[in-house]
């Protein structure tokens, strides 16, 4: 199993839609325990191979949930159809959402409630579920990398003027951009927090399982 550079927003991979798998080999064995290697480096939760420069459709997620799904799993060749978001404005506070490609930022974005996901795994068995609340979230950011689309594609007028910004900013939009799980510094800021200045009496469990969905003390899905 290889960490492998997450390439970051402006990487045409990114931007374009994945190729279906055709066939499941050691190739795609091995990008899957990659995938999964990356995806943990990255503290994501979830993890689509457009990220790792692979025009293919495959996702990871590692994620609690309360839908009797695995925590850690993968799809491939997925197709997820989902609930339409409720109207009305997102709340900054509790419907953001980051991204590994686009890394350090968060955005508000209204998301369906719900997401029905086939498709099979590595083995050739048929995956079915359906996902609800954010992890139904986390599954739609996902899918959106394999048809071409980044979170912040979708922002509202308000909050996809401020990420294209910050974008730009910070030079991408380009080709030639990517980081390095477990390497680089963590762009939301994981690095930063001393383990001995936490107090376990003031953990909450749940927390600790989407510490990835929250910098910042706000709900974000990042994959």
């Amino acid at each position: 199993m290889t960490v492998r550079p997450i390439v970051i927003s402006g990487d045409p991979v990114l931007h374009r839609r994945a190729e279906p798998v055709s066939e499941v080999d050691d190739g795609i064995r091995s990008l899957v325990e990659d995938m999964y290697e990356t995806q943990t480096a990255a503290r994501g939760v979830g993890l689509a191979a457009p990220q790792i420069g692979v025009g293919l459709r495959i996702f990871t997620w590692d994620m609690r949930n309360s839908d009797g799904v695995p925590t850690v799993g993968h799809v491939i060749n997925p197709f997820v159809r989902f609930s339409k978001p409720p109207a009305g404005a997102p709340d900054r506070h509790e419907e953001s959402e980051g991204c590994l490609s686009v890394p350090g930022y968060s955005f508000p974005l209204r998301r369906g409630e719900r997401a029905e996901v086939t498709g099979t795994d590595v083995d050739g068995n048929e995956v079915s579920f359906t996902a609800t609340g954010w992890f139904a979230r986390c599954m739609q950011h996902e899918y959106d990398h394999l048809n071409g689309f980044l979170y912040v594609d979708r922002l509202d007028e308000r909050w996809g003027r401020k990420a294209r910004k910050a974008v730009k900013a910070e030079g991408w939009g380009v080709p030639g951009h990517s980081w390095m799980p477990g390497v680089d510094r963590d762009p939301f800021g994981h690095d930063d927090v001393d383990p001995d200045e936490v107090d376990p009496d003031d953990v909450d469990p749940d927390d600790v399982a989407a510490a990835d969905e929250r910098p910042d003390e706000t709900p974000s899905a990042r994959g």
